[in-house]
Parts: C-alpha cells; structure tokens; sequence
C-alpha cells in the first residue's frame, strides 16, 4: 500500500482472471475489450499491465494492439496500481461490516473518498490507510480500495476491496447494474407523481467543468426511479434507486424535475432555516428578514441507505443498511412539526 514511487506494475499473487471471448467479437483491439469489461480501470493503465506482461491470449503474451476473435481466451493477472505515497490519517471509520474480503462502512459527511487535486489529507482513502494494512489496488492512482464513490456531502453505505479479486468481481456488478442501491433525500416541493422514472442523458456541464448537466445529444444514458415516502409543506422525502451511476445523477435528475435537494446549492438546492419552517404561508411569501440562526442542515440532504450485492467470494447475497444521519433525522422532525399536510 505505501512505499517508493514506482512507474512499472507489479503482479499480485492472485491466479489469472481466465476470459472467454463471446461469439459476437471479431478483430476487436484487446485494449479496448477489456478496458470495455473493466471500465473502473483506464484504457492507458490497461494497456500498460498488457506491455508488462501481464494478458496472455491462448497462452501468449500479446501487444496491446492485438485483436480478438471468438473463442478466445484470454489469461490477465490482477495488475496493482503505481506505488504512491499515502498517509494514513487516524480518522474514525463507521464500519457496518468486515471480512477478509471487504469493508462496509457508512461514510460521514464533508470527507472526500480520495486524495485529488487541492486535497491530498483527511480522505476516506487516508483512513483506510490507517485502520487496514489489507486494501486492492482500486481504480486509479491514490485509491486503494476504492470500487465506487459518494460526494463530499453525501452520506451512508460503501463497500471497500480489501484484496485485487473482490474489487474486480464487486465492480464488475456495478458496471452490469447488479448492484442495488437506495437513496433518500429532502427535497423542495413535492413531485406530481407519488412514484416515477427519470430518464436524462448525463454530460459535463458546458461551462462549468465541477458540474453535470442534462445533454440530450452527447450524454450518457443516466435513469433514476423515485418514490415520495412522505410529504410536507413545501418539502418531500424521497427514496430513490440510480439504474445508472453517472456522477452527480441523483442531483441532477432532481433538479431537472424541479425538485432539487435541500443544501444543494450547486444544482438550485437551499439551505433551510427554523425560522421559516415555523413561519405561516404568507409570512414566508413575502422577503422576510432571517432571523439569527445557523441552518438545520449545511449540506445536501443526500443519504445512501442501503446497498446490496453479491460476496466476490461465497456469492451470497448481502444487504446492509445505514440509518439516516442526525442531521437529515433533525431537519424530518422539523418538517414533521412544523410542515404537516
């Protein structure tokens, strides 16, 4: 996990993953097929772990350039990451569940899932790094562990690879949307419909790059079912359930329906005072001053409660929970009190 930079992969001691090329392929780069069967992994970090040695097809070392026909069989051994530096950081963890394979934990809000650009200290990855010396590559530099991500301010259920063969079969579940996951959240209005689908091709924002936005030519297919589990004045309680897991999709896709997240500034969220719960629906319409007080929540009302999937090694199904955080649970006994229909 930590030690001197070094440019060149290392294998693991793990057996060879073993791939059948289906019937359907024919003369398809072997960069690109298994960069398209493990998307978590970049098309360049693929192609080095080919260069090094590292897939042999038929029994044969081959160059990133090589093509596949049918039948094929291809032999990869679980590449690891560039060596990078991390500091473990003595951060409390709330682990839900562990086992020599995986991490559950029910992650807090305002910490980062890994270091990047301008936040190189106080991640989950960091954490990790402290609490367990047994972490899989990840998927990119400074992501040991690492399958999938929450935002900053989001809340609850995450699954981490404690070895190379559990982060490859979880991920592999996630890109075939085997994975199911629900969120709730707190958001401004109620939608029309108690329960429906959002369907919104996801890209990065024209303008301003930290954003996503809803590109009907050139973005991704991204859907996302809701449920209203409970309505107030002016507020809702959604539970929700991403099919697909763009970045930002669950804000997005609320904001594109007019309903965007309590603390969402980013996508038309606000934040939300006890002043104006407790004022009545005249008061409220006018631009009444605010009184003196902190928000009840500072930052989106977004929580992934449940997660379920597979074990990379019994292959019995596991469903874990994470109960709502006090500050969500404060701003529903708010609405409860003050924003009864």
């Amino acid at each position: 996990m930590n030690g001197e930079p070094n440019n060149k992969l290392r294998t693991t001691s793990h057996e060879p993953l073993i791939l059948q090329v289906g019937n359907s392929i024919k003369e398809r780069r072997i960069d690109k097929y298994l960069h398209s069967r493990f998307s978590n992994f970049s098309r360049s970090f693929i192609q080095e772990a080919i260069k090094a040695g590292h897939v042999k097809v038929n029994g044969k070392v081959v160059k990133p350039s090589f093509k596949l026909s049918s039948a094929d069989k291809i032999e990869l051994t679980l590449p690891e990451l560039p060596s990078k530096e991390i500091l473990p950081e003595d951060i409390p963890l709330d682990v839900i569940y562990e086992d020599q394979d995986l991490i559950v934990l029910n992650k807090q809000a305002d910490m980062i899932v890994h270091p990047a650009r301008g936040n190189t200290h106080g991640t989950l990855v960091n954490a990790l790094a402290f609490y367990s010396d047994k972490l899989s590559s990840g998927t990119g530099e400074f992501r040991p562990g690492i399958i999938h991500r929450l935002d900053r301010n989001t809340t609850g259920v995450m699954v981490v690879a404690k070895n190379d063969t559990a982060q490859w079969k979880v991920a592999k579940q996630f890109e075939r949307r085997q994975i199911k996951k629900n969120y709730l959240a707190i958001v401004h209005g109620t939608p029309e419909l108690t329960a429906d689908r959002i369907s919104a091709p996801l890209g990065v924002h024209p303008r301003i790059r930290e954003k996503y936005a809803i590109r009907p030519e050139i973005g991704k297919e991204a859907i996302t079912f809701y449920e209203v589990l409970e309505s107030f004045r002016g507020f809702s309680l959604l539970r929700l359930n991403p099919k697909t897991g763009r970045t930002h999709q669950i804000r997005v896709h609320l904001s594109y329906i007019k309903h965007p997240i309590v603390g969402d500034d980013m996508y038309g969220g606000k934040l939300v005072y006890l002043w104006q719960l407790q004022a009545c629906p005249e008061r409220s319409r006018r631009n009444t001053e605010p009184a003196a007080q902190n928000p009840i929540i500072t930052r989106c009302a977004l929580h992934a409660s449940t997660l379920e999937f597979k074990h990379p090694t019994t292959n019995e199904m596991l469903k874990f929970e994470a109960p709502l955080p006090k500050d969500m649970q404060n701003l529903l006994d708010m609405l409860k009190k003050y924003r009864k229909t």
